[in-house]
């Protein structure tokens, strides 16, 4: 057979030694989509041309009577020495009777394992919590009370927002600190640093955090994305729940016999201002920040209404009763608001021992400021008021089904809250004459 000339195309029927210049001839015959030129040299290597001329190295061979046929690269980017090794390197994997293809995809699968597994362990808590505010619940409810949900965003909240009341800006809440580590990293020990650090800006708040955070471990660890690198138990560990403070509930409250004792105690004190405070909180049930933000603005002495900041909503609206009407126009009007100081906050921030001074003259122990919150509640009960518009008065959210509740307009509170203002005043034997002027509180008797 003649030997074919250097200018033309390659016996596609015959195999050839590849060289650079036979892969430059090679062509794709007319009518046809590619086309195969074999190696002489590396048995199963081959170049393979399309139609539109792109050419690259390819391997071919057969499996258990099945042709396995693998591309090999661009014959750009790959030597003929090149193909012709990793040629016969298939050709040594097939010989041991593996499908290069299946090996192939096995190294797929094996490397995104591992690009998901380094991606999960990345996954950080800041990226998982709002998933679980949105999408987290307690058990047997639809979805979040709005005050949880609400705490919750305050417990991770970064902070630096101008406060709503007082000077100066907020502080990142208990949470925020943990949204930075790996979901993967939350451990006991983490958790421990963390709640050590917490505690000492206060026990009961880190605590109360804490069981927030037990909560979205529970979530995350019952969803199948997150359970392998979720520690469910993180948070219940020995050397934490060991540092827990107590949870028992106070129950602190003036008895009815202490109530002489105690309003005569307040009402001796230096601090004018910190008295009517502290009888204030007694009158209206009211908590401690509640009253203390509380601004003459909002104090309407006119149709006697007081509207103060509320917890659950932002204010909430109270009736102003007769004597304590009385006692507030006797304060002087030294700023906004109504509880004065001369402190950077300008209001009364923390009146403890004034109320410590009252309770040492009334020879009581253990009662707290916010014990007149629980003293409110349960002498409005003994002075007959019903429990839905104690509940309102006090900022509370009761429950549907008591008493029929509806919440009542201003009018339809007054006579309640005069009601247990009376029993209260009758308590501490005071009598006072309601016609007086504003401002110039008149005591007819003490007894």
């Amino acid at each position: 057979m003649a030997r074919p000339k250097k200018s033309e195309a390659p016996d596609l029927a015959e195999r050839v030694n590849l060289t650079v210049g036979a892969i430059e001839r090679l062509t794709c015959p007319p009518g046809k989509q590619q086309a195969f030129m074999r190696d002489s040299e590396a048995p199963g290597l081959r170049v393979r041309v399309t139609a539109a001329g792109a050419k690259s190295f390819v391997y071919e061979s057969k499996l258990n009577r099945q042709t396995i046929r693998r591309t090999i690269g661009d014959v750009k980017a790959w030597s003929i020495e090149q193909a012709r090794t990793e040629a016969r390197r298939l050709a040594v994997v097939l010989d041991s009777g593996q499908d290069p293809r299946e090996l192939e995809r096995q190294q797929q699968a094996a490397q995104a394992a591992a690009k998901a597994a380094a991606t999960a362990q990345a996954l950080t808590v800041g990226d998982v919590w709002p998933l679980y505010l949105e999408n987290g619940k307690p058990k047997r409810r639809d979805a979040w009370k709005p005050r949880y949900r609400a705490d919750l965003e305050a417990m991770a909240a970064p902070g630096g927002e101008k406060k709503k009341r007082g000077q100066g800006v907020t502080r990142p809440g208990p949470l925020y600190p943990l949204l930075a580590l790996p979901l993967a990293a939350v451990n006991e020990d983490t958790l421990k640093i963390w709640y050590d650090r917490e505690a000492v800006a206060g026990k009961h708040q880190a605590a109360r955090a804490l069981m927030m955070f037990r909560g979205f471990l529970r979530w995350c660890a019952a969803r199948p994305e997150y359970r392998n690198l979720t520690d469910r138990d993180a948070g219940k560990a020995a050397a934490i729940v060991e540092s827990l403070p107590s949870n028992t509930r106070r129950t602190d409250a003036l008895e009815a016999a202490q109530v002489p004792g105690w309003w005569a105690g307040v009402e001796q004190l230096s601090n004018c201002t910190a008295s009517v405070y502290l009888r204030a909180l007694l009158l209206t049930g009211a908590r401690r920040e509640e009253l203390a933000a509380l601004t003459w603005a909002n104090v309407d002495f006119q149709w006697r209404k007081l509207t103060i900041a509320d917890k659950v909503e932002s204010t909430r609206t109270i009736p102003l009763t007769p004597y304590l009407a009385q006692l507030l126009a006797t304060l002087p009007r030294l700023g906004p608001f109504v509880f004065a100081s001369t402190g950077k906050a300008g209001r009364i921030t923390d009146a403890r021992a004034s109320h410590a001074k009252a309770l040492q003259s009334a020879a009581i122990d253990g009662l707290t400021i916010h014990g007149l919150r629980r003293s409110f509640s349960l002498l409005g009960e003994a002075a007959g008021a019903p429990a839905g518009a104690i509940a309102q008065v006090m900022g509370h959210k009761p429950s549907a089904t008591a008493e029929g509740y509806r919440p009542r307009s201003i009018d339809a509170l007054r006579p309640f809250l005069e009601q247990i203002e009376a029993h209260i005043l009758a308590l501490a034997g005071v009598r006072f004459d309601a016609q007086a002027e504003l401002g110039k509180l008149r005591v007819v008797a003490t007894t």
